[in-house]
Parts: structure tokens; sequence; C-alpha cells
């Protein structure tokens, strides 16, 4: 396992909420060992993934429990055979007891799975499908200087957690890559917070409470920490 680190200034993408997502996704996809033709994605959200694959498929599975992304998920490509959009839950086993039936080359999770009720539980039905995989997993070190300052527990589990219980299931490389983002305002900063998703969409603090985290919080960039695991 190795740790690296990667910094990125927010006012060059000014708009892009999703840009962690998407380094996330470009990570997972440039350390591929091969190029797979059938892929399922759990967490597919609208596309990321889908959308960064630059070879041709012949058959995309996307599973994510939230309709309107699903709507907002592309359902063709130029070089895609067939682009299936399922509405399911990976916290529930008989999403993968259906997905028993299909053949993929490659399973990927691209920073949807540290939201798993039951992270070891999600982990045990990715090893039912028997396939090589691709997943990356935001750790409890993602915003960590914000919660401390804030006095908040951390939202996500932490890092060594995730990679016990991923060395248990899988045989995989796994590596753990800090990013930092940095912002030209403190305001800026926690409205990227509010529309990433990169939170949850969970508000821990009310508005007096942000207002003074805001004046408190010392640095210019937000903090994140992913775990890659992949075979």
């Amino acid at each position: 396992m190795k740790v690296q680190n990667e910094f990125s200034k927010y006012a060059e993408q000014y708009g892009n909420y999703n840009i962690i997502q998407e380094k996330v996704v470009q990570k997972l996809l440039n350390d591929l060992p091969d190029r797979p033709r059938s892929v399922l994605d759990l967490g597919c959200g609208k596309g990321a993934l889908f959308s960064a694959i630059d070879w041709p498929l012949e058959h995309f599975v996307g599973v994510d429990f939230a309709p309107r992304m699903l709507e907002l998920h592309p359902k063709e490509g130029a070089e895609v055979g067939v682009v299936e959009c399922i509405y399911g839950d990976f916290n529930d086993r008989a999403l993968f007891d259906t997905l028993q039936y299909h053949q993929f080359d490659r399973i990927f999770s691209a920073s949807a799975l540290q939201w798993a009720d039951d992270l070891e539980r999600v982990f045990q039905n990715i090893t039912s499908l028997r396939r090589p995989l691709s997943l990356a997993i935001f750790s409890g070190s993602t915003f960590k200087t914000l919660f401390e300052t804030a006095e908040v527990k951390p939202l996500l589990r932490q890092s060594d957690e995730v990679i016990a219980l991923a060395e248990q299931y899988f045989d995989a490389n796994i590596e753990i890559v800090q990013y930092k983002l940095a912002f030209d305002s403190v305001r800026e900063m926690f409205r990227y917070i509010k529309r990433s998703g990169v939170s949850g969409n969970r508000n821990l603090l009310g508005y007096r409470e942000m207002k003074q985290l805001m004046q408190r919080y010392p640095l210019d960039y937000l903090e994140f920490e992913v775990v890659f695991i992949q075979n």
C-alpha cells in the first residue's frame, strides 16, 4: 500500500462541483490492468464513469438508488452496445442476487461505497459476483480539519477500517490518495461542500455554527482522502 498526494486549484475549474470525483474516476481508469468490455458500475450517479471510458464497450450496467440520477445517466454511446440503468441499492442483497444473472468483466464503484450501511456486507456481496474490481471509497479524513475545527465527528469510516475489510475480502492492490482542493475564499469553499455531494448532503451544523466555522477554519483548501482497491 502506498500513499500519494494531489493538489488542485478550484478556481481554475469554477463551477465544476465534481472535480474530485472526476479525478477519482480517472485514476481508476488509468490504473486498469485491462480494458473490460462488460462493466458494472455500483452507484453510477449521472454517468461520470461511463462518460470517462474511452474504449468500446459491449455492455454497461449502471446501478443507483436515485431515480433522478438514472434519468440523467447516458443511455447510449458511440462505441457502446447495450446500456442498462438499474434502480437498486448496493445495501440490498436482492440486488446482487439479480446481478448474478449478468456477466461482467469488471466491477466499478467510484465515490459511492462510503455511504454503505454495512460495508462488510457490501464487500461480501461484491465478492459473490467473483469478478475483478476497481473501487474508490472516501474515508473519514475527508474534510479532516473542517470536522476538527467544528468539533464534529467525521461522517465516514476511517481508512484503516476500510483497508482491514478490503484485505479480508479481496486479493487486491490498495492505495490511499490524499487530495487538497484550494479555493479563493472560505465562502466558495463552503459552497462547494454544499453542492458537490461529497458530504452526502448532510447538514451537521446550523446557520450560526456554520458562520462561526467559516470564521475559524484555518486553511484555504479542503482535504479529501480516498482508498483505492483494485485487482
